[in-house]
């Protein structure tokens, strides 16, 4: 059996560090994959919120869902805005509640028809992804993850990427652990994966490590 990949790893942290009855967030619901394992994960007793710009993205994501059926899973919220009003979109009482957030950067494969016309898919930018990403950190509980996947094979690809490997690279390491996992001999626009993990305030911790 060979390594998971890029897509998979980033199901299975965030699987991790939900519990039934958490609240997640698929920050880019895309065609609804990482939504229903999300779904699935915090349970009919869970929440999650997802966010897309694209009118077909959240109408996929919902036939998606309901194919499913939503006995046993939470049925989403889906927002039809921009990831970069994550903190406007959800109740205040979310904001350092939130176990997971999960990133699928680039575009919406054939969905070009939210696009202008000639314009090409709609893809995503670090002008709304870097304050995205900041309200993620703000919406996190102490050992939430935040996985983001990283496409850089389309035009602004590149761009996005290291934008948001830098943002990555400047996170306080006493507050965050960051890493990335990547497969070396893979092309150069193969995508990859960054996850950072919230860490818990020190005095939090060390009362934890007491009691044990």
């Amino acid at each position: 059996m060979g390594f998971r990949s890029v897509l998979s790893m980033a199901q299975q942290w965030a699987a991790e560090r939900i519990q039934p009855g958490d609240t997640a967030i698929d920050a880019t619901i895309g065609n609804g994959v990482d939504t229903l394992m999300l779904c699935r994960a915090v349970g009919p007793t869970g929440t999650v919120h997802g966010f897309d710009v694209q009118p077909r993205a959240l109408a996929e994501t919902q036939a998606r869902i309901e194919a499913e059926g939503t006995a046993r899973i939470a049925r989403p919220v889906l927002h039809l805005r921009s990831h970069a009003e994550m903190l406007e979109a959800l109740p205040p009482d979310c904001r350092g509640r939130v176990s997971a957030v999960m990133f699928n950067l680039g575009y919406l494969p054939g969905g070009s028809e939210d696009a202008e016309e000639g314009a090409g898919p709609i893809i995503t930018r670090p002008d709304t992804t870097l304050p995205a990403l900041d309200a993620a950190l703000t919406l996190l509980k102490p050992d939430g993850v935040l996985t983001i996947v990283l496409y850089s094979g389309h035009a602004g690809g590149e761009e996005e990427a290291e934008a948001v490997r830098s943002w990555a690279q400047r996170l306080p390491q006493l507050s965050y652990q960051v890493l990335v996992y990547q497969f070396l001999n893979a092309k150069a626009e193969a995508p990859y994966l960054i996850g950072v993990l919230k860490k818990k305030p020190p005095v939090q911790a060390d009362k934890e490590r007491t009691r044990r």
